[in-house]
């Protein structure tokens, strides 16, 4: 016996294949692409992420910079631009110390970021050269970028903000200084900054909250500070109590509701990153 289906039959079959087919080719992929660069003579290294469905030459999406904690641009900080890429952003996790420079080291990650956090005019230059990477990716809009950070990075996200570069908005995640030393430079900033605190945090100086939130108000920056009670020092990272540093330690509600607070900012300053 032969089935035959009628005309119109057989169009609705074909036009629901083609529906399937068009959703199955509009789910992208995450992409990632290791970038090697240079600030002068120093080679670095960051990583690229981006959706591959979302993000491309004819529709760019919100770029955003990923900045390390002190350990360098590890598995950690990396995941976190998939994250981001995951969203439809266009995500580059910078290298503030040198190609190869990653270590679980809590001497060697000092050493390191004394370097670089000794000179402004150094550690700004290799921000500047990170922010020059995600700029120059086609998939990037350039008019649409935020700067982030964890650690020693949510100090270079504020950092980078106040020489005024173009972001939207810099976010800092348990950093243990975010005032400025020179508060005339917090005139420069031109997005909105959003710092993401642990209450219990021991590495946070003495009035450094009060001091912070008194340059912002001078300098009449858009700021949000979140608190979060119960939350010491990295708390956004899962691998925190691994390093066995005191005062270091993950704290899941934490990381999650500081995460969240963050895509808010993101979507008043960004818009959304999907089109």
């Amino acid at each position: 016996m032969t089935l035959s289906l009628g005309s119109d039959v057989m169009r609705i079959v074909l036009a629901w294949i083609g529906t399937l087919l068009a959703a199955s080719m509009s789910l992208g992929v995450v992409q990632t692409k290791v970038i090697e660069y240079k600030d002068g003579d120093t080679v670095l290294e960051g990583l690229l992420a981006w959706d591959d469905a979302v993000a491309t030459d004819k529709s760019p999406q919100a770029g955003v910079l990923v900045i390390p904690e002190w350990w360098g641009n590890n598995e950690y900080t990396r995941g976190r631009a998939k994250q981001l890429a995951e969203l439809g952003y266009v995500a580059f996790a910078i290298d503030m110390y040198g190609k190869g420079k990653i270590t679980t080291d809590p001497k060697q990650a000092a050493q390191w970021s004394g370097e670089i956090m000794k000179s402004e005019v150094a550690r700004r230059a290799r921000l500047e050269a990170g922010l020059n990477v995600l700029k120059s990716q086609k998939i990037a809009d350039s008019s649409r970028l935020a700067a982030i950070g964890y650690c020693m990075g949510g100090t270079l996200a504020l950092d980078l903000a106040r020489t005024g570069a173009d972001l939207k908005a810099a976010v800092a995640f348990h950093a243990s200084t975010f005032s400025a030393s020179n508060p005339d430079d917090n005139k420069k900033i031109k997005g909105t900054v959003l710092v993401c605190h642990g209450a219990e945090d021991a590495f946070v100086p003495p009035g450094e909250i009060d001091k912070f939130q008194a340059q912002m108000k001078d300098a009449r920056v858009d700021f949000v500070l979140v608190s979060y009670s119960g939350a010491v020092h990295a708390f956004t990272n899962p691998d925190a109590d691994k390093f066995g540093v005191p005062g270091v330690s993950y704290n899941s509600n934490a990381d999650k509701r500081s995460w969240a607070t963050m895509l808010e900012i993101f979507r008043e300053n960004l818009g959304k990153a999907r089109k």
